[in-house]
């Protein structure tokens, strides 16, 4: 079956689609009728234990968890063959840290990466362990995504979705080489110091991808092995704002869409992650900005209140979501209109998406308008998400011989948040081949070279952060779903 390929990008665009449509003449292969239909298994949990480690750890990584007493766990399976087993356990507050500083001990600040996964029995040629993590149906977004980026929290979604010594290794090399490239006013640049930049200069994207991978392992402007790099950032970034919200008026043209969204969710998450209070009205005048901005068809495009695209949109989503996530005030409305868009770029009821509506779909696009989807609501076993995520495993799964970083990106997300299969299937490869491309020696040590990438137009900083996020999806959000690591 072919593949579908998505257009090559005009310089730092970073959703590499020109002002025209640049789609061919649409694939109706893309979904062939071979696609696999699943049928949702039914719910079992295989692992007692996993579950309540998890359980006590989400929450001891909160303030929530030192407001909760005693908890009761029902435990079975969907035959209904027996009663439900009944597991009662009682959590005392007073023994329950509320803060993320108290938990992270001297003792688990020098726990060896390497040893752990030597004691979950992973590896880098391992499959997953089949372990039911029991994190929903469904997780609310208004629940913290971002608690598990540090500590025993992030320790746990490493073993328990795949992650190994060798993707947390090219984590941090790929952070060191960010650090390294840093420029003396706090910002980071699309074009240098370092080698194969991009076309066309973009610092406010640059800045807040380089943030989003920081904060992605855990480090903010006030902990984390890159505190300062943080906090130069983004006294930077909000330098750039705006009395209307606005941080992108050095990118060109249609470059600042992206840029405005890339740095609305820098501000979100780290508020989210920190609470500290000097940034809540900062990250709130670019949530508003965002609402403000929504085009008349429901999503985003390269100028305020004009048209909709999927590429543009899926950014200013993920930013509205940071904002609800960390307790921002959005208009739920908002992201009602944004169904109304994807349902115009939608493809086989939603199996697939095109650039815009009305136009052809295609792999990137797909991946990330059901990440959209998942956000937005859609339950895991909907129809066109079980049809869609099929069809991309079966028509563009993870090859370092097809290049897409772009593609990779959203796709990561989405089969990270399905579990299952095809987590399983995307993870065995993305963890392996992903780190075996990161340049290993040298000036350009820990970053990924752009040249063969679909995307390289847009330079070595950006191909490098999306392989950055990529590799700490095990931690980076929370799954929207549970993982159903057992399901055949």
């Amino acid at each position: 079956m072919p593949k579908l390929q998505d257009p090559k990008p005009t310089p730092a665009d970073a959703s590499g689609q020109s002002e025209t449509d640049p789609h061919p003449a649409e694939k109706e292969d893309f979904f062939s009728e071979q696609t696999i239909k699943r049928s949702a298994p039914p719910w079992l949990i295989s692992t007692v234990f996993h579950l309540m480690l998890l359980l006590i750890l989400a929450l001891i990584s909160t303030p929530a968890g030192s407001s909760l007493g005693d908890l009761m766990l029902v435990i079975g399976s969907s035959e209904g063959t027996e009663e439900d087993g009944l597991t009662e356990f009682s959590i005392d507050p007073s023994d329950t840290p509320v803060l993320a500083s108290e938990i992270e001990t001297e003792s688990e600040s020098d726990v060896d990466i390497a040893s752990i996964f030597n004691e979950m029995n992973l590896s880098d040629t391992n499959e997953l362990a089949s372990i039911a993590v029991g994190i929903g149906p469904m997780v609310d977004v208004s629940t913290p995504m971002f608690n598990g980026r540090s500590g025993a929290m992030k320790r746990t979604l490493l073993a328990l979705y795949g992650g190994t010594a060798k993707t947390q290794e090219a984590v941090e090399l790929g952070l060191a080489w960010l650090s390294r490239n840093q420029l003396p006013n706090g910002s980071w640049s699309m074009q240098g110091p370092y080698s194969d930049g991009a076309v066309a200069e973009n610092k406010p994207a640059a800045t807040a991808m380089a943030l989003l991978a920081f904060l992605g392992d855990g480090n903010t402007h006030q902990s984390g092995d890159y505190a300062k790099n943080v906090d130069k950032g983004i006294k930077w970034l909000v330098r750039q704002q705006s009395r209307s919200g606005f941080m992108a008026k050095d990118a060109r043209g249609h470059e600042q869409a992206y840029a405005q969204a890339q740095a609305t969710i820098v501000l979100c998450e780290l508020y989210a992650m920190t609470k500290d209070s000097w940034l809540r009205d900062r990250a709130q005048l670019a949530i508003d900005y965002a609402e403000d901005a929504q085009g008349h068809e429901g999503g985003w495009r390269y100028y305020p209140k004009s048209d909709s695209d999927t590429s543009v949109t899926g950014w200013f989503v993920m930013a509205l979501q940071s904002g609800i996530s960390g307790g921002l005030d959005v208009d739920r409305n908002i992201l009602y209109n944004v169904e109304g868009y994807l349902d115009a770029a939608q493809h086989f009821e939603g199996a697939a998406y095109g650039y815009q509506a009305r136009s052809n779909p295609s792999a990137a696009m797909t991946a990330e308008g059901l990440l959209c989807r998942q956000y937005l609501g859609w339950p895991r076993n909907h129809p066109a998400m079980t049809e869609g995520i099929d069809a991309l495993l079966d028509t563009n799964p993870f090859s370092i011989r097809n290049r897409d970083v772009y593609y990779w990106y959203y796709a990561t997300q989405i089969m990270h948040h399905y579990g299952g299969k095809p987590w399983k299937q995307w993870n065995l490869r993305m963890r392996s081949e992903l780190p075996m491309t990161q340049e290993k020696r040298g000036r350009q040590q820990g970053s990924w070279d752009p040249q063969s990438d679909e995307w390289g137009s847009s330079g070595r900083l950006y191909t490098t952060c999306l392989s950055l996020y990529c590799l700490e999806v095990y931690y980076r959000h929370m799954p929207l779903y549970a993982d159903w690591s057992n399901e055949q």
